[in-house]
């Protein structure tokens, strides 16, 4: 008997809420239709915001991918070099263009054409590839010559001290501007610095032989 009370007493109170819902929303209908629609827009937008974001990465996934493949297929095929050119001045990722065409050049033996394309790279985000153009730069110098060009560059490098690029391909570079430009007891100490401290690393094997042969031409 009691749970038959109990039972009723729910359904009943369930009735009733239903009832004062339906008034309530009888009531208030325009307001309810209007904040239901808005509610409907906010989500239409967040989803359609989400669908294009989606789609935009997808682009610029598909635009990264054909500058490396361009890059990747110079050698063979120098054509390549017009789209990276066209490329380079549009985008997001037109950095990774200048940068492939700098490189290019580097291996093609042409500084002037490598310093030329990195001309059109903006400067405004220290990232990865500016550190990497500024890299460039140096290298570039150091073969016209301009050793003191290549050493100020490097140095502001390393006085900013990227997390997000490898010093000690910084500290190589500065040591080989010091060598070739004649001073040889600075080079020797960066030298030396890189093989205690990136002992591990390519640079790092590299500048202990040229430790090595500092020493032994004393």
């Amino acid at each position: 008997m009691k749970r038959k009370i109990k039972k009723q007493l729910k359904e009943d109170e369930f009735v009733s809420g239903l009832t004062k819902f339906w008034q309530f929303v009888k009531k208030w209908e325009k307001e309810v239709i209007i904040a239901a629609a808005a509610a409907a827009a906010v989500i239409l937008l967040f989803f359609g915001f989400q669908f294009l974001k989606i789609q935009q990465a997808k682009k610029e996934s598909r635009t990264v991918g054909e500058i490396l493949s361009l890059r990747a297929d110079l050698a063979g095929k120098p054509q390549n070099v017009a789209k990276l050119e066209q490329m380079a001045g549009i985008g997001k990722f037109s950095r990774i263009a200048y940068i492939s065409l700098a490189t290019y050049w580097m291996e093609q033996g042409q500084p002037d054409k490598a310093q030329a394309a990195l001309a059109g790279i903006n400067e405004d985000t220290k990232d990865f590839f500016y550190y990497q153009a500024q890299d460039l730069r140096a290298q570039i110098a150091i073969v016209k010559g301009e050793y003191d060009r290549a050493i100020d560059v490097l140095k502001k490098v390393e006085e900013e001290k990227p997390k997000d690029y490898l010093l000690d391909a910084v500290f190589y570079r500065h040591a080989e501007a010091l060598e070739k430009k004649g001073d040889l007891q600075e080079a020797l100490k960066l030298y030396k610095k890189l093989q205690d401290e990136y002992a591990q690393t390519y640079y790092g094997y590299d500048a202990s032989l040229k430790v090595k042969k500092l020493e032994s031409a004393k």
